[in-house]
């Protein structure tokens, strides 16, 4: 339309217009070119930072995972120590030489102190395995919001992207306006 237009502009005015027109098409495809390049750049670059990510999240949680392994090995120790010390203490019961009700009492009270010593290495394990996991859960929350906020931002980066056909629209009513002025001068 502006184009078949050019001839009633005159023969100064119409390549100076057409020029406009060009220049405008050029510096808003150059625009898209220049929101791409970024784009891309935002993309490379939270690639780059979600590999971080994973390789953080990979030797956090392998050093819960040894930290956990250390105190199972730790408190095993204690047990067979705890186990050992009551075993020691019956002998030493019965070696005393003494019998009869008291004897019995006392190894009754050994063994339930041992017990109760070994149950409570037990939950301290158990606690420390349920911590294990709550750990592990928070590092993994901590990585999931990572990534979200990589693809947020990658996303807002593809998203300033101008189309095709806006870049094309935007020249056409560019040249409208300067067809406009340049009719009604």
């Amino acid at each position: 339309m502006c184009i078949a237009a050019l001839p009633a502009l005159g023969a100064g005015v119409g390549p100076l217009f057409a020029a406009s027109l060009g220049l405008n098409l050029v510096s808003g495809l150059a625009q898209r070119s220049a929101a791409q390049a970024a784009a891309e750049q935002q993309y490379q670059s939270a690639e780059i930072a979600n590999r971080s990510a994973e390789q953080a999240f990979a030797a956090q949680q392998e050093g819960l995972a040894a930290q956990l392994k250390e105190s199972r090995a730790s408190q095993a120790q204690e047990k067979q120590a705890a186990t050992i010390r009551g075993l020691q203490a019956r002998g030493a019961i019965k070696a005393s030489g003494r019998t009869g009700l008291t004897v019995d009492l006392l190894l009754a009270d050994q063994e339930r102190q041992t017990a109760n010593f070994r149950e409570s290495i037990n939950q301290a394990l158990e606690s420390a395995s349920r911590q294990y996991g709550r750990n592990v859960d928070g590092l993994t929350a901590q990585r999931d919001d990572r990534r979200n906020q990589l693809t947020s931002n990658i996303n807002q980066a593809y998203n300033q992207i101008p189309s095709l056909g806006s870049v094309i629209l935007n020249t056409a009513v560019q040249g409208l306006s300067s067809y406009d002025q340049l009719t009604a001068g």
